[in-house]
C-alpha cells in the first residue's frame, strides 16, 4: 500500500465518522489542513516553507491546468 493510499484510507474513515455525526466534510477538511500544518511543524519546517507548500498546492488545484504563457 502506498503512502497516499494509507492516508486516503484514514481520510475516508474520518469522513464516514463525521457524516455519522452530521459534521460537514468541509469542516473535516479544515481540520485536516490544520493537522497537516502541525505535522509539517513537527518536521521543523519553517512557517515560510509550510506556506510555500500550501500556496503551491492551491495554485495547482485544477486537474488539467491551462497555461496562458510558458517559457520555451
Amino acid at each position: 500500500m502506498s503512502t497516499y493510499q494509507m492516508v486516503a484510507k484514514h481520510v475516508e474513515a474520518a469522513l464516514a465518522e463525521a457524516a455519522a455525526q452530521k459534521i460537514e466534510s468541509e469542516v473535516v477538511a479544515r481540520y485536516l489542513l490544520s493537522e497537516a500544518v502541525r505535522v509539517f511543524k513537527l518536521g521543523n519546517r519553517s512557517d515560510k516553507d509550510i506556506a510555500a507548500e500550501l500556496v503551491g498546492l492551491a495554485e495547482n488545484l485544477e486537474d488539467d491546468p491551462t497555461y496562458a504563457f510558458m517559457r520555451p
